[in-house]
């Protein structure tokens, strides 16, 4: 399941007989090749990561910690257990979304009230914002060094390089650090795939949905963890034959739609805003709008790059190549 871990379902037999609070079933995660990658690699500066790359063993370290506290909080799966490759997780009836159950306003809404929550938490990590560019920094550094045997991933390649991405990096912090967004604990991956719809629970219910996945998380801008979810408005990663995904641009969320999130996320963050006046409010929608949207540029570059060393070292089959494509494609589309 995902493009970045392997996930099974794993059951006793109907005729073993649990031990004490022993679950029936879990979930089995192995993480993917990103996530256990040059695991002694010297880190960027200031990428906020020590001793290892950002998706390397201290990261994953991290990640199990962040795992154990959000189910303590009721906001995640249980953890039943970790070892090297991967770990035991609680397995939840439900289905993940499907991209397009993310315009369904009940559902956008929730998730909107959820990703709140999210940002709202004090998490024990670094809370300084370096995960986005020192990940990116990474990122550009280990695909300098990438070659690709085939022809045609040789030419998929090489296009991609001649859009100069060292420099276009540069322009996109500079736009960045004139664009005012807190810096807040964000899922950083908020995509369908990674919402469950619960089991039992009815369409009209407030409390339906549940984030997973949060190999990505980290402090980071607000700005991207809203954008990034609208970016995957448009990505279909269910598509039946290659490159497995379907880009629908035209599915990008409209001003109303975008609104009516933004609304939800403020209406759950009013307790730590204070009152406002309908004037006020105004105001913050009209700024948040451009905040998101200039940090959804930051998801299509960061998804892009990441996509581009995913086609190197993973073993899942779907297009990543093309995938980058897409992204870059649609940075430069509404930059």
């Amino acid at each position: 399941g995902g493009l970045s871990n392997l996930l099974f379902k794993c059951a006793l037999p109907e005729h073993i007989l649990s031990v004490g609070d022993e679950p029936r079933q879990v979930l089995l995660r192995v993480y993917g090749a990103i996530l256990q990658v040059s695991v002694v690699t010297p880190d960027p500066p200031n990428s906020g990561f020590h001793g290892q790359c950002p998706q390397g063993v201290d990261s994953l370290v991290l990640e199990s910690v962040m795992f154990a506290i959000l189910a303590e909080r009721a906001l995640g799966p249980r953890l039943y257990g970790v070892f090297p490759q991967g770990r035991l997780e609680q397995y939840i009836p439900s289905r993940r979304l499907r991209t397009e159950d993310l315009q369904d306003p009940d559902i956008s809404k929730e998730i909107a009230v959820k990703m709140s929550r999210f940002h709202g938490m004090v998490m024990p990590f670094n809370k300084e914002p370096k995960w986005l560019f020192g990940t990116m920094e990474w990122y550009l550094k280990q695909i300098s060094e990438l070659t690709f045997p085939e022809e045609e991933q040789r030419k998929k390649f090489n296009h991609l390089k001649n859009y100069n991405l060292q420099e276009e990096m540069k322009n996109l912090r500079e736009l960045l650090e004139a664009t005012p967004s807190p810096v807040v604990f964000c899922h950083n991956d908020v995509q369908e795939g990674n919402i469950l719809l619960l089991a039992g629970h009815a369409a009209s219910s407030s409390d339906k949905l549940m984030l997973i996945d949060f190999e990505y998380s980290s402090y980071n801008y607000r700005g991207f963890d809203i954008g990034n979810h609208f970016c995957e408005w448009v990505y279909n990663y269910t598509h039946e034959s290659w490159p497995f995904f379907k880009a629908s641009p035209e599915n990008y969320p409209s001003r109303q739609q975008q609104l009516h999130f933004i609304r939800h996320y403020l209406s759950e963050d009013s307790g730590r805003r204070g009152d406002t006046t309908h004037e006020e409010q105004a105001c913050i929608e009209e700024e948040m709008l451009t905040e998101i949207n200039r940090f959804a540029l930051a998801s299509h570059f960061f998804w892009g790059l990441w996509s581009i060393l995913q086609a190197k070292i993973s073993t899942i089959k779907f297009g990543y190549l093309d995938y980058a494509q897409s992204r870059f494609e649609a940075y430069f589309q509404h930059k």
